[in-house]
């Protein structure tokens, strides 16, 4: 018997990532494991999830130290997960298990976003999710949102988001929204963006040299946004979108690594925004000999280390 006549056919092959076949099914190879929330004796932080959009059956993570103090008020930090827009959830141990040291060393209470992924709900969905999740946070600053360690805990006066890759991207558009659209009782600090998943027609720095790399982010951008006008959509391109100046913070931190080919796009919004007119305060950290996102996969390692306690410091900058 012909296996091929049984065997469902690929529609797109986005190996080692997914695969989608042309039935509509959607094989996810990597970012599918989830851990549940709770005590790490490890770093002394717990975490719950939380729904904050029930029809959707979105929740979000929310962690705090163990030794937080009755009446204590913590930075906020609300991240976003990378994952191309197509992998992993607020729920993977690669985010769980680097929120909990996180959380421990910066002495901060976090929020882990969930949002839809492409192909089954394409872009805007995860942005669209981003901004709700946001609202739900900015629900708990007046002190009665559903979420008692938010209530109790959060400094909503500094509220940072952060994320890697495509979280990074989602980070920077929810700045940007929240320089135009104020939320109630919610003041921005900073952001600080990871390896940030940006892209653009004209290529920049050594983008040029490295072809292969070139054709699987379009690619893979294109299967996130089948609508898009292509690389230079300003969802991917911050560049072609509103004008940096308005970016709804006062401090960014962007993160690089040597070795990764997104590294020349980080580089170059750095210096845009630096060039903007914007009036706050942007620094640079680049990870000598390392790829995107390691500091997820070897968080033990010199370099990731070393990363985790710049950002860290990072959110505590302002601390009095």
């Amino acid at each position: 018997m012909d296996s091929s006549s049984t065997s469902p056919e690929l529609a797109v092959d986005a190996s080692p990532m997914l695969r989608l076949y042309k039935d509509g099914r959607i094989e996810r190879l990597m970012g599918t494991e989830v851990v549940p929330p709770g005590f790490d004796p490890k770093t002394n932080v717990d975490s719950k999830d939380v729904l904050y959009l029930p029809e959707n059956g979105l929740s979000n993570r929310l962690y705090v130290p163990k030794t937080t103090n009755p009446g204590d008020k913590l930075p906020l930090l609300i991240y976003f997960h990378g994952g191309a827009f197509c992998l992993e959830t607020a729920f993977s141990p690669t985010y769980h298990n680097y929120l909990n040291p996180l959380v421990a060393e910066a002495n901060i209470i976090a929020v882990s976003v969930d949002y839809r992924r492409a192909p089954e709900h394409p872009i805007p969905a995860a942005y669209d999710d981003a901004w709700t999740a946001l609202k739900w946070v900015a629900s708990h600053s007046g002190g009665n949102g559903p979420a008692n360690w938010l209530n109790s805990h959060a400094d909503f006066g500094k509220v940072f988001f952060a994320g890697d890759s495509a979280g990074a991207n989602i980070a920077h558009h929810m700045a940007m929204r929240i320089g135009k659209e104020k939320l109630e009782g919610f003041a921005v600090t900073g952001i600080n963006l990871t390896h940030p998943y940006f892209w653009g027609t004209e290529p920049v720095g050594d983008e040029i040299k490295d072809l292969a790399a070139n054709e699987k982010i379009e690619g893979l951008w294109r299967f996130a946004s089948p609508g898009t006008s292509g690389c230079d959509d300003p969802w991917m391109n911050p560049l072609k979108g509103p004008d940096l100046a308005g970016l709804g913070c006062s401090r960014v931190l962007v993160c690089v690594a040597e070795k990764d080919i997104l590294k020349h796009r980080g580089c170059y919004y750095y210096a845009k925004l630096k060039e903007s007119g914007w009036g706050g305060e942007i620094e640079i950290m680049e990870s000598e000999g390392e790829n995107h996102v390691f500091h997820l996969f070897n968080p033990t390692c010199e370099n990731a280390v070393a990363m985790l306690k710049k950002v860290a410091s990072f959110l505590n900058q302002d601390k009095a």
